[in-house]
């Protein structure tokens, strides 16, 4: 047994002696408190990418791929006793339908297309695989208001998230406990080994934008990594209207983040203005300080030469506001994020797909470069407060300004250093899930996005996403 199993479970082990004074756990049993469903997604994304010479590059032009997924998911209850055991199961499944006619993205020395893994012996004319699966099994144990996990983990916290944007889900690796013992305060404690990509059925190790070699992020080509992600966290709800958090995560040889929030919730008129107060610190850790194979991209220390700057050790503070005023189905909200420091803001990206719990995470980009200065507009409307229930829309606009980059610019493709560069996007979205009928709970999407950007060496995109999705409950 690994050394952060073993702590996970001697810590469970001693909050049992508190259990044992308040009697049996409640745990409905096994299967009487177990439940499983079939998530189906049909889902198709189209990415144009634009203003940038595709032969010095080697990327193309138009990228678009097409297939069905199954997320099969059995969650079970608890063995009756003081200690609780269970057991999770989540298995998925892709199906491609349709990539575009090879246009799905991939590289030669790219781990995959958009959506699905590309064929290990393409060579130069690599294609999308016609399938793949995975599985994941998580043992638990739940003693009174304390649960521990080990195995297959969908952590969503500040400092780790995982990220669900294509047709299937990226998993971690690892344990975590969650404890709510003491009353309006939850603490969590983790550590996750690996993580298994959204386009992948493959374990990797973890590492950082820059170090993991870009797209070409397999261990077994390029790139530096790391087996240990730690996390730990508390959410305090100080009053029924304001939670107040602090996170720590620590990427081995990486990078530390620290992670201050509060959110509040205010009523005004007949709305509540939502506010949500944001802080990171982060630093380099281990090799990322000194190793430049571990070092990240987005470094641009002042005073420093051109071919000092572009990848270096992790070092940024970042600040962010969004409030939203909700009335009548209408939400209107607009928030503010400053990247500060030598460094972009750093987090889990093994180059195959990632998210974080940024206020600027995006359909298409994160906005947050070193010096960016990000403005952003929100409004979506639910279409159940004028007699079409299930029905929603949403638009949101971004700016950001004050960019930090080094990038090949023209046909010489000449490094050239970017200082006070600027990006924007805007986002729509609409959804329906219908309400009721046959095909009650059967959702469809359309997203689409929009990137224009003037940062040295990035191509702007156009990207369309229709997804249709529905959930089976099976018990």
């Amino acid at each position: 047994m690994k050394k952060s199993t073993l702590a996970l479970a001697v810590a469970v082990g001693v909050l049992a002696q508190h259990a044992y004074a308040d009697g049996q756990a409640d745990a409905t049993g096994f299967i009487e408190g177990a439940k499983s469903t079939l998530g189906l997604r049909n889902y198709y994304i189209n990415t144009d990418n634009r203003d940038r010479d595709t032969k010095a590059s080697g990327s193309q032009s138009l990228n678009s791929e097409w297939g069905q997924g199954f997320d099969l998911r059995f969650t079970s209850g608890y063995t009756q006793g003081t200690v609780g055991f269970g057991l999770d199961v989540i298995a998925l499944t892709a199906i491609k339908l349709d990539s575009g006619g090879g246009s799905n993205g991939a590289t030669p020395t790219s781990a995959g297309g958009t959506v699905f893994p590309t064929e290990a012996t393409g060579g130069k004319n690599a294609k999308a695989v016609n399938d793949f699966s995975s599985l994941g099994l998580t043992g638990k144990v739940r003693v009174s208001q304390t649960e521990l996990k080990v195995g297959t983990l969908l952590p969503n916290n500040p400092v780790i998230k995982y990220n669900d944007g294509r047709l299937l889900p990226q998993t971690f690796t690892g344990g975590q406990i969650t404890s709510n013992e003491i009353k309006d305060l939850t603490l969590t404690l983790g550590q996750v080994e690996k993580a298994k990509g959204r386009n992948s059925s493959n374990d990797e190790d973890l590492s950082i934008n820059g170090a993991n070699g870009g797209s070409n992020y397999s261990q077994g080509t390029a790139g530096k990594f790391s087996n240990k992600f730690q996390y730990a966290g508390a959410d305090y709800k100080v009053t029924k209207d304001l939670v107040a958090s602090y996170y720590f995560g620590e990427l081995k040889d990486f990078y530390s983040q620290n992670f201050l929030g509060l959110v509040h919730n205010w009523a005004i008129g007949p709305g509540v203005l939502k506010s949500d107060l944001r802080y990171y610190r982060s630093r380099d850790n281990g090799a990322n300080g000194d190793t430049a194979a571990y070092f990240s991209s987005g470094y641009y220390p002042d005073n420093t030469p051109l071919s000092a700057r572009a990848k270096g050790k992790v070092d940024n503070n970042l600040y962010s506001y969004l409030a939203l005023y909700t009335v009548a189905g209408h939400t209107f909200g607009g928030g503010y994020q400053y990247s500060n420091g030598e460094s972009d803001f750093p987090w889990l990206n093994q180059g195959d797909g990632s998210s974080n719990s940024t206020i600027t995470d995006m359909q298409i980009q994160k906005f947050g470069h070193a010096g960016e200065r990000t403005w952003q507009g929100r409004y979506s409307y639910d279409f159940a407060q004028v007699g079409v229930p299930g029905l929603t829309a949403g638009v949101i606009y971004l700016r950001g300004n004050n960019i930090d980059t080094v990038g090949k610019e023209g046909a010489a493709q000449v490094n050239v250093l970017g200082t006070g560069r600027s990006e924007w996007e805007r986002d729509i979205t609409v959804s329906y899930v219908v309400p009721e009928g046959t095909f009650k709970n059967v959702g469809v999407s359309w997203k689409n996005a929009m990137w224009r950007n003037d940062i040295a060496g990035q191509r702007e995109q156009d990207e369309n996403r229709l997804i249709v999705s529905y959930s089976i409950p099976l018990l």
